[in-house]
């Protein structure tokens, strides 16, 4: 059963591929207003995003300002009124109007502003430290926990915008035949050009019952999407960019990094805190309070949190990255929180707006971008209103395609604000694009890199291309070709097969597999295949019986020591699967297979039965798996499913009967297996990945169907495997193993002054099995006297690496050093190993 999260890959896929396509907003304009008499004001300060210092006092009614950087917020201060805080967006910074409301000054608190940071002997000194302090006291909890029952509406805008495009650019050849695209695009005040290129617009329903029983839903009602409404993977390439997060956390997750949060209790020891002024928030005095990091090499946040002056409640925060950000592809992050507080101890969420600047290869800010923009409005709130059971009911019609298919009318009133005329450029420029023949074949391009297949005509897809060709002692050269249907992401069912040709064992090889899902909601899906190749087994404890399951490739270019455990295996599989509850799996294999050595000179899996001499084992079994994903996340709603990235854990029980007699089956025997996977954010020092798995066989078994705890004797990574143990080296009937591997994301090195500048990461793990085999066990094998379990000590492993090994922001290279640490008296083991591969993520 393999963890691999192939969401990473799409990110990288989706950035290589929109960096070919690939706005800077540096001016704005506008008039300024009294709320009341409509008049024009002067004197008005006008702050650029973050600036302490006001850019220019207006001296008559209209303003115009221009900056080197990008400019996302106006922030408009005159005496005796309220200050208005605006947004800026490359469409609403033209013709700005800007309403000033006034107020007494009795009603506004002293204003203390620093133009510098302050010096104080200690925290204690700082009135900021005061104010955050009851911050902590009074520590907030989302009020949704607090009703019996609630709803609300959800509207998520995803916009993506091609950055710092210019003339030259444009004039390249790729835009031949579809330089109309650049009609949609906006000229900016440094020259260079902006150019809106994706939109997904969803709507969202929400439903909770905490009594009596805790009950969740989030029903999609309607999605639109700009030229990709087919393209799926696009759009769960946009969306997965973000994770929901809670201010008032220690750790906020980014991309599955955590940084730490300005309003947690540890806030103190990441960030300095300044209390710049008394402001008006809706029309609630807030106090406002500037924050920084200490260190600018952290993963931490500058920015400003706006706290209620009588509650302490916080009504708004903005996060915006250092300029040192050590995150690949990443060059900036900025976020806008707006909180409602309907009492001293919840708040709900009113707003949140996210913006990211992704760059592929190179963090200057010159350089092409996807300026990519998230906001989500939350509204329509309900609470204690009896709720019918049928709403948390899953609904095949849910799952329909044509569900959340919405005419332009429901749109229009659906939508929070109107969309700006860039934004509805969007979507006339991409049904453009989709008549463009070119267009197409670059969209195909990237689809081929993204999944691995290539789509050879209508319904028939040709791969995976990146298993074309391998090596192996047994086969030596192999080539391998496969092919699949696909007519569309949400198909019902799907047929697959390959076939791969050895040149030295000049066999041929093949597998088939087809699967057909009944119902989309309960994921009800059966399926059948067989396949005869050649694999490299006792690599994986917790396998899965499925034909086409991706398994440890038995080709291996580069290897420590001479690996001959090969076998050749037939197999046949049926199976039926449901998911009862949402993200929990039940699902039943049968399975027939016999098991040779591919390689009996070298590698021997003969055993005695009845007191017979065989070399080739025949196996019936029946398996039955549980598997939990509690809060993973999946897009699409056919037999294949693309998973959102997530901190979700995989917690899998399954129990294999083997069926003497059955189909030729030589043994009855009984298996229990356990797994546990879970990614944890420790704050900000990192990332640890926790692997648990154990299991017992309860009979004896030979060789070929005995637990073997998995060794890994190439020089590539491969993960919950021992990178120092030989293949077969270890056998048990009962085991466990624990990999414990914690990702300190420069933490450490950020210490270093010159290798702090190289932008490396430092990795820590540990590996550890235990186990016993009977001298049963032993005996059934020929070889048996060879195999035997770590049960004299714990055998465990330990080591360290380093990641993010690469140039600019294109850093996916990984290198682990291993140490064994016992079981050191052993033959032709190696103590200490280099292993080295290709780790695409942020």
């Amino acid at each position: 059963m393999m963890l691999n999260n192939n969401s990473k890959y799409y990110n990288l896929f989706f950035l290589l591929f929109i960096s070919c396509l690939t706005f800077a907003q540096n001016t704005a304009n506008g008039r300024i207003t009294d709320a009341k008499t409509s008049k024009e004001i002067t004197g008005v300060d006008i702050f650029i995003n973050d600036n302490t210092e006001p850019l220019l006092k207006t001296s008559q009614g209209s303003f115009s300002v221009q900056s080197d950087s990008i400019i996302y917020k106006l922030r408009f201060s005159k005496k005796n009124y309220s200050t208005e805080t605006v947004t800026i967006t490359p469409e609403t910074a033209q013709n700005i109007f800007v309403k000033l409301s006034q107020e007494k000054v009795s009603t506004i608190d002293e204003i203390v502003i620093h133009n510098e940071k302050p010096k104080y002997k200690n925290k204690k000194e700082n009135p900021a430290y005061a104010i955050m302090q009851e911050v902590w006291k009074r520590k907030r909890n989302n009020g949704l926990e607090k009703f019996d029952t609630y709803t609300y509406k959800e509207y998520e805008k995803i916009q993506f915008d091609a950055n710092n495009l210019d003339s030259a650019f444009m004039s390249k050849k790729i835009f031949n035949k579809l330089d109309f695209i650049f009609e949609y695009a906006d000229s900016t005040a440094s020259g260079k050009i902006g150019l809106p290129i994706f939109l997904n617009e969803s709507i969202y329903e929400n439903f909770g019952e905490n009594k009596p029983g805790k009950k969740t839903k989030r029903m999609l009602v309607a999605q639109k999407t700009s030229g990709f409404q087919d393209n799926q993977v696009i759009t769960i390439t946009a969306k997965n960019l973000y994770r929901d997060i809670n201010i008032y956390d220690n750790t906020l997750n980014y991309f599955d990094i955590g940084f730490p949060s300005p309003v947690g209790s540890s806030g103190f020891s990441t960030y300095d805190y300044n209390l710049t002024d008394t402001i008006s928030i809706r029309g609630e005095s807030a106090y406002k309070i500037r924050y920084q990091p200490k260190r600018k090499e952290v993963l931490a946040f500058q920015g400003y949190l706006y706290i209620d002056t009588d509650s302490y409640a916080v009504l708004g925060a903005t996060l915006k990255s250092t300029q040192k950000i050590n995150v690949n592809f990443i060059n900036s992050i900025s976020t806008e929180l707006e909180y409602d507080n309907p009492d001293e101890n919840t708040f709900l969420p009113k707003k949140f707006i996210t913006e990211i600047e992704l760059t592929p290869f190179a963090k200057k800010r010159t350089s092409k971008s996807i300026i990519a923009k998230r906001s989500v409005d939350y509204s329509q709130y309900e609470f204690n209103k009896p709720l019918d059971a049928k709403i948390f009911t899953r609904k095949e019609e849910e799952y329909d395609d044509k569900f959340v298919d919405k005419d332009d009318a429901y749109w229009v009133k659906a939508r929070p604000d109107s969309l700006s005329k860039s934004e509805q450029g969007v979507y006339e420029m991409l049904d453009r694009l989709q008549q463009t023949p070119k267009f197409n074949r670059i969209v195909k391009l990237y689809e081929t890199l993204a999944s691995g297949y290539y789509n050879a005509f209508k319904g028939i897809d040709i791969g995976p291309i990146f298993s074309i060709y391998g090596k192996n002692e047994v086969e030596g050269d192999r080539i391998r070709l496969g092919a699949r249907t696909y007519f569309g992401q949400n198909d019902p069912w799907r047929v697959q097969f390959y076939t791969a040709y050895g040149f030295k064992d000049q066999q041929v090889k093949y597998g088939a597999e087809a699967r057909y899902m009944f119902n989309r909601a309960s994921r009800f899906m059966i399926g059948a295949g067989t396949k005869r190749d050649i694999e490299q087994l006792g690599v994986q404890l917790t396998t899965d019986d499925g034909i086409m399951a991706r398994t440890f490739a038995s080709s291996t270019l580069f290897a420590r020591g001479e690996n001959a455990s090969l076998s050749s295996i037939n197999k046949t599989n049926i199976f039926a699967s449901f998911e009862p509850w949402k993200n929990f799996q039940i699902r039943v294999d049968g399975t027939l297979q016999s098991i040779k050595s591919a390689n009996p000179e070298k590698f021997s899996l003969m055993y005695y039965r009845n007191g017979d001499l065989r070399k080739t084992l025949n196996d019936s079994h029946v398996t039955l798996s549980l598997i939990a994903r509690p809060g993973a996340k999946f897009s699409q709603t056919g037999v294949d499913r693309y998973e959102h990235g997530t901190l979700a854990p995989t917690i899998i029980l399954k129990y294999t009967r083997g069926i003497e007699g059955l189909f030729n089956g030589d043994f009855n025997y009984n298996r229990l297996q356990f797994m546990f996977y879970k990614p944890v954010l420790i704050g900000s020092w990192g990332k640890t990945l926790v692997s648990f798995e154990a299991g017992k066989t309860f009979d004896t078994v030979p060789l070929a169907l005995q637990n073997v705890v998995p060794g890994n004797q190439s020089y590539s990574l491969a993960q919950n495997t021992f990178a120092q143990l030989n293949y077969y080296e270890f056998v048990a009937d009962t085991y466990s193993t624990l990999h414990l591997e914690h990702h300190f994301n420069g933490k450490i090195l950020s210490f270093i002054p010159l290798i702090k500048k190289l932008k490396l990461r430092e990795i820590a793990f540990i590996r550890s099995a235990y186990g016993t085999l009977s001298d049963a066990s032993k005996a059934i094998n020929v070889d048996g006297f060879k195999y035997s379990a770590p049960s004299e000590q714990i055998y465990f492993e330990y080591g360290f690496g380093i990641e993010n090994i690469g140039i600019g922001n294109l850093r996916i290279f990984r290198v682990d050093f291993n140490w064994r640490g016992n079981y050191l008296d052993r033959p032709d083991i190696s103590t200490f190993g280099v292993k080295a591969g290709f780790q695409v993520g942020f």
